[in-house]
């Protein structure tokens, strides 16, 4: 009976061990199949987090640049039309003073001859402003004396502020050496050529 007993109690003491081993074995098992879970699922929220972070900075820096870019667009556009509009005002006021009592003396009797050929004089009328028309009114009797006795009109517009029109009485075909027709001929030349210039300079920076 002691040995069949002491059988029985080591029988009942493997059995329990090699349960409890098991158990410990599965236990084990799972913990780490459970850590390893949390350790993944960390590492994949970690790794969006630095995505989405990466993201937000090249977004954030793709926006910096841009409005850098714009910025300096706009600067350079405002640089430029204030250089246009020196330029014009330059361009207007040199050219009236240009169109002095003498140039005008000059040069409309020389005009007015040379229209006259295809024309006739008593078709012609020249606009002038009313204070170049007061000051030459003596010089055009005395150099445009035929023409005006043909039929030439010499007649004033407060709009004409330098220059004069000469043209048809009917307003049919005219030319426009008014200082603002002639300061804007100048300028639609030089205008293109600041800009180019300006956009020139801006490459090089």
């Amino acid at each position: 009976m002691d040995v069949q007993l002491q059988e029985l109690l080591d029988k009942i003491k493997k059995d329990g061990v090699e349960t409890a081993e098991s158990q410990a074995a599965e236990i084990l098992k799972n913990a780490e199949a459970k850590a390893k879970s949390i350790v993944d699922k960390a590492q994949e929220e970690a790794d969006e987090i630095v995505k989405n972070g990466k993201a937000s900075a090249d977004r954030d820096e793709k926006a910096a640049e841009a409005a850098v870019k714009q910025a300096s667009r706009n600067v350079l556009i405002s640089f430029r039309d204030g250089i246009l509009s020196e330029l014009d005002a330059l361009i207007k006021t040199e050219t009236a003073k240009s169109y002095s009592t003498d140039v005008l003396k000059d040069l409309i009797p020389e005009v007015v001859k040379a229209w006259s050929t295809k024309s006739g004089s008593d078709d012609i009328s020249v606009l002038l402003s009313p204070a170049d028309a007061e000051k030459l009114d003596g010089a055009f009797k005395t150099l445009l004396k035929n023409e005006i006795a043909k039929g030439l009109e010499i007649r004033t517009d407060d709009s004409v502020e330098g220059g004069f029109h000469i043209g048809t009485k009917d307003g049919a075909a005219y030319y426009d050496f008014s200082a603002e027709a002639v300061s804007e001929l100048f300028a639609s030349y030089l205008n293109p050529r600041v800009s180019d210039i300006v956009k020139s300079a801006a490459k090089e920076l």
